[in-house]
């Protein structure tokens, strides 16, 4: 009788045991990678989404810091694009006024002197490779600007045709492009700029 009480406490797992112990273990291994995989996924989102946010911002106070419309004897240009003259430097130094931005598409982006964001030293220079982002890490960022008369009455509206008024609306967007599932944008910002007339 010892014997077999000795014999029954020295049993160790049987093998369906053990698999079923295995099992149990692989499924909650797999969640909590899972989880873990998922936090990564989001902390890179928001990562990104913030960085574009920057970026939007960015941009936005460059176009914003621009006159309103080309000096002359009218602010009301027909049609919101840069002159001929003010691309031909392929940079946006030559950009004077707010709609020199119009259809702009910048990839991947660059500050106004056309230095790659991420290498531009904020003077026209690139800084110090220790301080660049990886290389490639913008290539698939784009830059674009839309600049629209909108109507006084309603400024989610834009203009139709050739008609102007005293209000033009500015759209910043901040998006990556992926070939393989689509373009995503980032960060959006839109401002409404007045034209006030001199006295």
């Amino acid at each position: 009788m010892r014997r077999r009480r000795k014999h029954r406490l020295a049993r160790g797992f049987t093998l369906v045991e053990a698999l079923v112990a295995l099992a149990i273990t692989a499924v909650a291994g797999s969640a909590l990678l899972l989880g873990v995989a998922s936090s990564l996924q989001t902390t890179g989102d928001c990562l990104e989404q913030t960085i574009a946010a920057g970026m939007a911002q960015q941009l936005m106070d460059e176009i914003a810091g621009a006159g309103y419309a080309e000096p002359g004897p009218s602010p009301y240009a027909g049609s919101l694009q840069p002159e001929a003259g003010e691309t031909a430097s392929g940079t946006r130094e030559s950009f004077d006024d707010i709609d020199d931005f119009n259809g702009l598409r910048q990839q991947p982006p660059t500050d106004r002197r056309g230095v790659p964001l991420g290498a531009d030293d904020g003077e026209g220079s690139r800084r110090h490779p220790n301080f660049c982002t990886p290389p490639g890490y913008f290539d698939r960022w784009r830059q674009e600007v839309d600049v629209d008369y909108v109507d006084p009455a309603d400024f989610t509206k834009p203009m139709s045709g050739t008609q102007v008024s005293d209000y033009r609306a500015i759209e910043v967007r901040i998006v990556y492009v992926d070939p393989d599932r689509g373009s995503r944008v980032l960060s959006t910002l839109r401002r409404v700029v007045a034209y006030v007339p001199a006295m």
